[in-house]
């Protein structure tokens, strides 16, 4: 016979007044976390109690019920009912109501109290998100909701962000197949596709990190805070139609701009505006271009124009700001840390003194006439224009100095009226193919090579430059040498001075500190170089010896060549193995005399200068030297691209330096065959149809 199963009875429930509820001393709770008790007090005052009390009747000293009932769950509820009365918006006698059990239940009252806070089920997050999605749906704005809520607008727009993402990488999430923060790093891009492309890749690896996500979503994007979004502007690149990613989770610098060919149109037009605009104070010529490399007014002559004096009432705001200024430092003079009024007060005068010392340049028609203007982009998005210089071929051929009014007139035009510039379009490198993966050690590609020690060959030229007693040997060196060994390989210094250009050049080389430290230099000498031959001399002849010497120092400096050549064994053309040798052991040895230290100059690794130029085993390779096998055994199984991405993250601060920049002591090599090359310069026995594909392909660094 079957055993009938017992049926339970749950307790009643009633309505009791509030002032005959009091809380129980068994409740478990103790500790305040999650919502508190004010919000909880809005959202029943806006939404009602949505779940009841449990209480049981109290009993007095001998067993007897008291009318009042005690609360042991719903402690929080109780507090916030509590709050709601001392603000009398609910009636102390209000009726709440209750679940109420037997005072003599066998079932302890702690332990309904515990029960009641452990057994229920927190909301999955994504349920929160797609509750406010619903809400959005339903007509309840971002602003509406987060005031229902008692939330921040902003974490609202947070939510429905995560919502939008991939549903199929909702599910993931949904089944704890990834983390918040990485569904977070999902949101950055509203392109399904694109997201779901990425979770395919990264599904089965080790390389899940957000930051990671958000670098493969947004590889093909520009930065706001790229000078060419900073010179169009992120309002300017909208309307005419571009997007932009926003990460709302993170610092963003103003997101990730989504159409870089839209960017560039908008940049050429911008510029080419601007140039027209330029071009009518009469110009032969102006080139334009987003960057222009390091050197690019070499051989030309700059004008030197006549600066615009301030007017009487430029001099007297003049005047008031460096007042203000000074009254400014003075009364602060001893404060730790100066207000945020006064220090950003102090910067708008800077501005401002700098705006008024700034003054522009006027130019003669006639010297404008054959001189032109490069127009580029600064790193902070505003405005280059460097005005005056002329070329070569332009400048006035002596006993054809009465050109000048005919130069200065449009061709086929009336003679005095204004030439029209020509405008082009410079700067661009040239685009190639990416060099293909290849899985041994290969030698550097010459061309490589090259890039690399014009950065040291700059960095050189400046480390002499500041050591005055250095280039005196140096000079002194040299001229011995021509005079008592005539014979002897011309080295690393040309005496005449004669400035080296570089024929290969990475794009970051003209951003580099050495250069901008050469280049400021250079325009504070320029400052004070008389333009007259016979007033040049007089001026040195008069200045004491260490000015002389720093001159000197500068001077001498733009003769040094410690640049990488491909040796030519077979004409007179170029350097041969041993002139090289000799010059690239004295570059080693001006670098130990000066204390040239590469990575102190600013040198680092990147995808651009090294990393993107090389193939897989040297990638590998340098990261293992740098940051250790197990950095190495971290990407050596990623593709070339994220491979080198990642080295460059790796090794950032490492102080690891490309065996072209690193200090070596070749004077005991001077004289020395194939076999004793550096190791970066030995072939590695691939024939030489490879190699020559390699040299041609190696011109592309990785994005």
């Amino acid at each position: 016979m079957a055993t009938a199963v017992q049926k339970i009875t749950l307790s009643s429930s009633r309505d009791i007044p509030f002032n005959k509820l009091v809380l129980s001393q068994s409740n478990v709770r103790r500790v305040k976390a999650g919502v508190s008790v004010e919000e909880l007090a809005a959202s029943i005052a806006r939404r009602g109690l949505i779940q009841s009390l449990h209480v049981r009747p109290e009993l007095d000293a001998e067993g007897k019920e008291t009318g009042l009932f005690e609360v042991p769950a719903g402690g929080r509820r109780y507090r916030a009912l509590e709050h709601l009365v001392k603000q009398k918006r609910l009636n102390k006698t209000a009726p709440v109501p209750c679940i109420v059990s037997e005072a003599s239940d066998d079932i302890l009252i702690d332990e309904v109290s515990l029960a009641e806070n452990i057994e229920r089920a927190p909301l999955h997050p994504l349920d929160q998100f797609r509750a406010f999605q619903t809400l959005r749906e339903k007509g309840m704005s971002e602003e509406e909701i987060a005031a229902a809520f008692f939330v921040d607008a902003k974490v609202v727009k947070q939510r429905l962000r995560l919502v939008s993402v991939s549903p199929s990488l909702l599910d993931v999430y949904a089944e704890d197949g990834m983390t918040l923060e990485q569904l977070m790093a999902f949101s950055v891009s509203e392109d399904h596709a694109r997201q779901e492309k990425v979770w395919e890749a990264i599904r089965d690896g080790w390389q899940k990190e957000p930051y990671y996500i958000r670098r493969l979503l947004t590889e093909t994007t520009v930065r706001a805070s790229d000078k060419r979004a900073l010179f169009v502007g992120v309002g300017a690149y909208e309307d005419a139609g571009g997007c932009v990613l926003r990460d709302l989770f993170q610092q963003d610098d103003g997101g990730w701009l989504q159409d870089p060919v839209l960017l560039d149109r908008l940049v050429g037009e911008k510029l080419k505006a601007d140039a027209e605009t330029i071009a009518e104070e009469g110009w032969k010529w102006i080139e334009i271009a987003v960057d222009f490399p390091y050197g690019h007014t070499s051989g030309m002559r700059r004008l030197a124009g006549a600066t615009i004096d301030l007017t009487d009432e430029e001099r007297a705001e003049r005047e008031k700001l460096r007042d203000e200024f000074d009254a400014l430092e003075a009364e602060y003079a001893e404060a730790d840390e100066l207000p945020d009024e006064v220090d950003a007060r102090l910067g708008e005068i800077e501005e401002a003194l700098d705006a008024l010392e700034s003054r522009p340049m006027i130019y003669a028609a006639d010297q404008m006439a054959r001189a032109g203007v490069f127009v580029s982009i600064r790193h902070d998005g505003q405005l280059a224009v460097e005005r005056g210089y002329v070329r070569s071929e332009d400048e006035v051929v002596e006993g054809q100095e009465g050109d000048g009014a005919q130069d200065a007139s449009v061709e086929g035009g009336e003679p005095g009226s204004v030439q029209r510039a020509v405008i082009t379009v410079g700067g661009a490198a040239p685009e190639t193919e990416e060099d293909e993966e290849v899985e041994t050690i290969r030698p550097l590609p010459d061309r490589l090579v090259s890039e690399l020690t014009a950065h040291r060959t700059l960095a050189l030229r400046d480390a002499v430059a500041t050591n005055p007693h250095v280039a005196m040997t140096a000079l002194l060196h040299r001229l011995v040498t021509d005079c008592f060994l005539p014979h002897s390989a011309r080295g690393c210094l040309e005496a005449q001075v004669r400035e080296v250009h570089f024929p290969a050049q990475a794009e970051d080389l003209g951003e580099s500190a050495s250069a901008k430290s050469i280049q400021d230099r250079h325009e504070r000498w320029g400052d004070h170089i008389p333009a007259n031959d016979a007033a040049l001399w007089d001026w040195l002849a008069d200045q004491d010896d260490d000015t002389r010497m720093e001159l000197l120092a500068h001077c001498v400096s733009f003769g040094v060549n410690a640049l990488h050549e491909k040796p030519n064994p077979y004409s007179g053309m170029g350097v041969s193995q041993h002139g090289l040798d000799v010059r690239l052991s004295q570059a080693d040895r001006l670098a130990r005399a000066t204390g040239l230290d590469m990575v102190a100059v600013g040198w680092r690794p990147t995808v651009g200068n090294y990393l993107g130029r090389v193939t897989k085993p040297r990638i590998i390779e340098a990261v293992r030297e740098g940051a250790g096998d197990w950095a190495a055994q971290l990407i050596d199984h990623l593709k070339k691209g994220d491979m080198a991405k990642e080295a460059e993250r790796l090794l950032a601060e490492t102080g690891w330096l490309p065996e072209p920049l690193r200090m070596v002591d070749r004077d005991a090599k001077v004289d020395t065959d194939a076999d004793d090359l550096p190791e970066f310069l030995v072939d590695d026995g691939e024939d030489e149809e490879a190699t020559e594909e390699e040299d041609a392909q190696s011109m592309v660094a990785a994005e």
